[in-house]
Formats: C-alpha cells, sequence, structure tokens
C-alpha cells in the first residue's frame, strides 16, 4: 500500500501593491510620489500598482481648478503615468482628470495601464459625490452608463470603479457579472462621522456579495480617511493600512474566486 504525499499548501500567485496617497494639487509631485510608489512595488515583486482617486490632482473639495487641470488621456499627465508603468515594468490604475465634452466640467477618470506603459482601459465615474453638502456634478460631467471597465493581468480580470460607485451594489454586480475576479475601488472618501466604517464595511460587503477580491485605494488623512484595504472574496481582511500615506504589498491566491462562486452561486440563484 502506497501512502499518500502530504498535502502542500500552494503559494498564492499575484502580488499587488496599493498605494495610499496624499496627493495635492501640484500634478508634478504628485507624479513623482507615483514613481516611488511604483519603484518599491516593483521591488517588492508586485504586478500592479492600484492607486487613489483624484492621485495626479486632489484638493479638500472639487472646485472650477479641477476643471483647469483636466487633460486628454494622450496629454502630459497620462504620457507620464505610462512612463512610469514602463520604467519599472508594474501595471497600474491612477485616478486623473480627464478633460470633459461639457462647458465648465471634466472627468473624474481612472486609467488603468499595462506595465509597458499602454493605456489599456479607462473608467469615467458615473456616480458623482452630491451628497454631504458636496456637489462634485458642479465641475465634474458623469462618464456615460455602458459596459463595464474591465482589463486583464495574468489570466486575471480587474474592474474599475471609484468612490461613490461603492454604495451601488449593482455596479459591483455588473463588474462581476462581466468575469471580473478583483474590484478595484479607488476612492478619495470623504472624512466625517462613521465613514470609516463605512468605507470598511462597504468594501467587504462588495467582495463577499460578488464573491471577488475587492481592493480599496483610499486618499490618506485629512482630505480623506485612509485605510486602505484588500479584502478576500469570503470576506477576510488580506492586507489594510492607516490613515497616512503608505504603500500596501499583499499576495492574493485568485483561485480563491472559483472556490467562493461554487461555495455560494449566488449570480445563478439570484431572482430579482
Amino acid at each position: 500500500m502506497t501512502t499518500p504525499p502530504l498535502e502542500t499548501r500552494r503559494e498564492p500567485r499575484m502580488r499587488l501593491a496599493v498605494g495610499q496617497m496624499d496627493s495635492g494639487n501640484d500634478v508634478g509631485s504628485n507624479l513623482r510620489a507615483i514613481d516611488a510608489l511604483a519603484a518599491r512595488a516593483s521591488r517588492d515583486g508586485a504586478r500592479l500598482l492600484v492607486l487613489p482617486e483624484y492621485a495626479t490632482y486632489e484638493k479638500k473639495a472639487v472646485d472650477a481648478s479641477f476643471v483647469e487641470a483636466a487633460e486628454a488621456l494622450d496629454g502630459p499627465v497620462c504620457t507620464e503615468l505610462g512612463r512610469i508603468a514602463a520604467a519599472h515594468s508594474v501595471a497600474l490604475v491612477a485616478g486623473v482628470i480627464e478633460t470633459g465634452t461639457q462647458p465648465g466640467r471634466a472627468f473624474n477618470t481612472l486609467a488603468a495601464f499595462s506595465d509597458t506603459g499602454e493605456l489599456r482601459t479607462s473608467y469615467r465615474k458615473i456616480h458623482l459625490f452630491d451628497a454631504q453638502g458636496h456637489a462634485e456634478s458642479d465641475h465634474i460631467q458623469p462618464g456615460p452608463v455602458r459596459g463595464p471597465a474591465v482589463f486583464e493581468l495574468d489570466g486575471v480580470r480587474f474592474g474599475l470603479q471609484t468612490c461613490y460607485d461603492l454604495r451601488f451594489p449593482e455596479h459591483s454586480r455588473a463588474l462581476a457579472d462581466a468575469g471580473t475576479d478583483v474590484l478595484l475601488i479607488c476612492a478619495s472618501w470623504v472624512p466625517g462621522p462613521g465613514k470609516t466604517r463605512q468605507w470598511e464595511v462597504l468594501t467587504a460587503a462588495r467582495a463577499i456579495e460578488t464573491c471577488s477580491f475587492a481592493i480599496g485605494a483610499c486618499q490618506s488623512a485629512p482630505v480623506s480617511v485612509g485605510h486602505s484595504t484588500v479584502v478576500d472574496p469570503f470576506g477576510s481582511v488580506v492586507g489594510s493600512l492607516g490613515v497616512g500615506p503608505e504603500l500596501l504589498v499583499v499576495d492574493i491566491d485568485p483561485e480563491q474566486v472559483g472556490l467562493a462562486r461554487r461555495g455560494f452561486p449566488v449570480a445563478t440563484q439570484r431572482r430579482l
């Protein structure tokens, strides 16, 4: 009789980095900070660096200066982001301000670059933060409602959403229905009573209900709440940060997505 070999634990097969930034209104300074984060992420073996909403230009409140800072996706800012990705051989996702199509308004856009610097896809935020006394729509126009923004890296599918989108579970569900394994939630979550707890709970909820990984990349305090987080498809926190600027590097096992979806086949069982 042959004794079966002892089961060995298979190592996770993808390393990701989350850059929690304290972006300001100096675009050059923000790009240098992104370059430094990309260098660190690459040295640590990360395949993808996820950065917050408004990574290249940020202030306490959205005003007309955001429109003035807007550029086309083939402009200097995205050209530099592509260069950074290629220079460090790490794919990256960053929040940029894109030139709008309406007078006095811009798009709040996520741009995703390959590790060779190619712009893979982009996503214009559709749910604008017109809440808690803020009126993002005064200066930002909503993106068109179209198919989910998804890109693939090393056989893993990533889906894009921005900040306030997190409060709309149908957005994450649409990404999961499009085959997304990892939700990338890039945010500048406005602080306030209970807001950090809401950020953490909603990120975990989106992971659990879609049986996906959820990566929440947030701006740091005081403009935002910080607490960037990575949650697995079963709701466990893989890694998280505090309130200040920092880099989080985690290993994920994409096969957990399949395990979760086989165990909880909610996508095929839902009736509404």
